[in-house]
């Protein structure tokens, strides 16, 4: 099994920027491999993709709404994943989900984390 929790959210005004993390436990050996994502649902909307990182980390996606903006990162040694938000908008408030998969690229995600909140004021 994999167990991830992000961190990082909070409340913080438009322009600033904020570094979510999400580290990954459970058997050392299941994460190898692992492509990593983030998602994010603001509030009466649908979950939609953020972002995505191989395991390698040399191949990263970012959706076109943050690009320039949004950066994901990974260190392995650490089993963490981040997302580096600059610039954030009120647009940006959701609550933001790491999720894990075997399968890169892919958006079916078989491992999800719980979620942290990033509110973002204007």
């Amino acid at each position: 099994q994999v167990q991830l929790v992000e961190s990082g959210g909070g409340l913080v005004q438009a322009g600033d920027s904020l570094r979510l993390s999400c580290a990954a436990s459970g058997r050392t050996f299941s994460m190898y491999g692992m492509g990593m994502g983030w998602f994010r649902q603001a509030p009466g909307k649908e979950r939609e993709f953020v972002a995505a990182i191989s395991w390698s980390g040399k191949s990263t996606y970012v959706v076109d709404s943050v690009k320039g903006r949004f950066t994901i990162s990974r260190d392995n040694a650490k089993n963490t994943v981040y997302l580096q938000m600059n610039s954030l908008e009120p647009e940006d408030t959701a609550v933001y989900y790491c999720a894990a998969d075997r399968d890169y690229p892919t958006r079916d995600y078989h491992y999800w984390g719980q979620g942290t909140q990033v509110t973002v004021s204007s």
